[in-house]
């Protein structure tokens, strides 16, 4: 396998220029520098979004097995959600999804 690369990277066309060495970004024309400091808030809004939409899949699988699991699936159910809650409001209470 390994052979067959280096032996396609040998012989292969190479061809270069401005254009198809040029940074491709979804078609959007780039400015300024890549490297320019971003909000702190833009990552914890993405990470809290990321860690409730995480918790929130669990949800699913217990609503399909709702009656298999009986009233212990529904107190470890209540719990779960009472968790995530007391997460959710600690999260308002610090201030985190105030956007400035």
């Amino acid at each position: 396998m390994f052979g067959g690369l280096v032996f396609a990277a040998w012989l292969g066309p190479k061809r270069t220029g401005k254009v198809k060495n040029d940074n491709f970004e979804c078609g959007i024309e780039q400015y300024g520098n890549a490297r320019s400091p971003f909000s702190i808030k833009y990552f914890l809004i993405a990470i809290l979004f990321v860690l409730f939409d995480v918790e929130i899949i669990f949800l699913y699988p217990w609503a399909v097995n709702f009656k298999a699991l009986g009233l212990f699936g529904f107190v470890e159910m209540v719990l779960f959600i009472v968790f995530v809650l007391a997460g959710f409001f600690y999260v308002i209470k610090k201030g985190a999804l105030k956007w400035e």
